[in-house]
């Protein structure tokens, strides 16, 4: 289901390529380029970074749930944005499933 609801995201994000900025929100982030799309991923990692803190005194994850939510959408109209798509990530992380973490990590050089 989740990777159905990637796939259908995945599409509307390509459509709204095409459309008037005025008539799309993710086309008028097209519309603006890449820089604009950044900024708004770096908003919304801020946000989710926010959330979590709220998250972990309150224990409440609504809000964290949205922002996650909103950075994940946003990190998908960059991917679009560059001519990518969600299914070369998803492809990343089963590589790397059942590696432990620092396994993964020595292997990108990355200490």
């Amino acid at each position: 289901m989740t990777n159905d609801i990637l796939q259908q995201l995945a599409e509307v994000l390509q459509a709204r390529k095409q459309a008037s900025p005025e008539s799309s929100y993710v086309a008028s982030l097209h519309a603006k380029g890449l820089n604009k799309i950044l900024e708004k991923v770096g908003e919304e990692s801020t946000e989710v970074i926010l959330a979590a803190k709220d998250a972990e005194r309150s224990g409440e994850m609504r809000e964290l749930i949205g922002e996650t939510a909103d950075l994940w959408f946003h990190s998908l109209v960059m991917l679009s944005h560059l001519g990518a798509s969600h299914e070369p990530v998803l492809e990343e992380l089963a590589r790397r499933f059942g590696l432990s973490g620092l396994e993964e990590k020595a292997s990108r050089g990355k200490g």
